[in-house]
């Protein structure tokens, strides 16, 4: 049991390091890091078409982490912004190095924006730190008002969380309230926004919000 843990110790402090660095090259970029989490399907791509609808593209850049197929981020190039794709093959999230390595590839200069879409997982892209000023985890009305107590790290990481695809309410037995609260019990300091990309509802107060990130 030790060996596992200094073995886990080790990569997560080599993973720190990659993390600091992409923290100070976006700084010294003024760019805004967003790691953006949820488990599959929760709709994260889809914010991000309904987001970069009311933003300006050419400051924005996205990093598309899947582990396999290139489909997120060929929903996203109609819009004209820069974006990378990183296929992980068997890991199951984005790590520092994986974005080291793409910030390498993307020009920075003027953009405010910096989306990391991570793998969809509600483990594992809380444990690794990639650089980001912000964690925003997603959350589908369709998933369980106990997800924040079954996954508590995700949301205790996070600064915002989503609660998505809000039209579906109608149709099923999601409490709000209740969702709030199991995640206040992990993280009382978090921001919540509801949010359909169908009929619009949150979006302003979301890309709001981080239009106030892009100006600091």
């Amino acid at each position: 049991m030790s060996i596992k843990i200094q073995v886990l110790d080790n990569i997560l402090q080599m993973n720190d390091s990659f993390a600091e660095e992409n923290r100070r090259i976006f700084k010294e970029h003024n760019t805004f890091a967003m790691n953006m989490m949820s488990s599959p399907g929760s709709g994260k791509t889809t914010i991000l078409e309904r987001t970069l609808e009311r933003l300006d593209p050419s400051q924005v850049a996205i990093i598309e982490g899947d582990m396999q197929t290139t489909r997120d981020a060929e929903r996203l190039e109609r819009f004209g912004c820069q974006i990378l794709q990183i296929s992980t093959g068997n890991a199951c999230h984005l790590d520092g190095k994986m974005i080291h390595d793409a910030a390498k590839e993307l020009d920075l200069i003027g953009v405010r924006l910096l989306v990391i879409e991570n793998v969809g997982n509600l483990v594992c892209p809380a444990e690794f730190r990639v650089g980001e000023d912000a964690k925003a985890v997603v959350l589908s009305v369709t998933e369980g008002e106990d997800k924040p107590l079954k996954y508590p790290l995700m949301f205790r990481e996070a600064s915002i969380c989503m609660f998505n695809k809000i039209d579906l309410l109608p149709h099923l037995d999601f409490s709000l309230e209740e969702a709030r609260e199991n995640a206040r019990q992990i993280n009382p300091q978090l921001k919540f926004l509801e949010i359909s990309c169908k009929t619009g509802e949150g979006l302003e107060e979301w890309t709001d919000w981080l239009q106030s990130k892009m100006k600091g």
